[in-house]
């Protein structure tokens, strides 16, 4: 019952809302309400499983945002699952038989998918190129994605109501991430210097760089042919 307080409804959701009910569209906007919650479940349910805590639910026309108050440096595993539990719901919705709600469903699906911030998408993408490159140039690669997509989902709109309504929606998350970009960095390395996060991979990285910090993984330096401890350069940035 606590979760249901956690949720949030968007302004412009009642707009949306409002839209389809004076265009005659309340039973389409049933059946996206009904996606949409069923989607949001799958998120919901797998980080309560996990025991991440949900700061919030938010309810947009595209469909909800939940946001936890947790750690960056979390398993990218339990993420990963959390970020793809979402459309694996929303699949099981597939069954029923109806094509103006399996239209909805798939499109809902795949615009999901898009990886564009802050959907599930680029949170997928994210999380890849995490396993790959360091936290710092994964941020940057899917912030960069965002708005190259954004700008062709702009050209690609007819003066649709709706559709610029959600691509004004996502330009804000986009451009919040950009501007967040520095201060989450921060609060990457910051995380490992207060708390004691273990991790059961080990990197070197030559030089002074912590540009190259990898999720899921513990540092070593080597400078002037000395290794140093991650909680060392650590210290020498945040030690007062």
């Amino acid at each position: 019952m606590k979760i249901i307080f956690k949720i949030k409804i968007h302004c412009f959701f009642y707009i949306f809302a409002l839209i389809c009910i004076f265009s005659g569209l309340f039973k389409d906007f049933l059946f996206i309400m009904a996606i949409i919650l069923v989607h949001e479940s799958g998120h919901v349910l797998t980080s309560l499983y996990l025991k991440w805590n949900i700061k919030k639910i938010v309810i947009l026309p595209f469909g909800g945002i939940t946001i936890f108050e947790t750690m960056i440096n979390n398993k990218i595993k339990e993420e990963f699952l959390i970020a793809i539990s979402g459309p694996i719901f929303q699949m099981s919705l597939f069954f029923i038989n109806n094509s103006k709600f399996n239209y909805y469903n798939i499109l809902i699906l795949l615009f999901n998918l898009i990886p564009i911030i802050p959907l599930d998408g680029s949170k997928i993408v994210n999380l890849i190129l995490n396993k790959i490159f360091s936290f710092k140039l994964s941020d940057k690669i899917v912030s960069i994605i965002s708005v190259l997509l954004l700008v062709c989902f702009l050209i690609l709109n007819k003066f649709n109501l709706i559709g610029l309504m959600v691509l004004f929606l996502l330009s804000i998350k986009v451009f919040e991430n950009i501007k967040n970009h520095k201060y989450l960095f921060n609060k990457f390395l910051f995380e490992r210097y207060i708390y004691n996060i273990r991790f059961k991979k080990n990197k070197i990285i030559n030089g002074h760089n912590l540009n190259k910090m990898k999720r899921d993984y513990k540092h070593l330096f080597l400078i002037d042919k000395t290794y140093q401890t991650e909680k060392e350069i650590l210290n020498e940035k945040f030690d007062i």
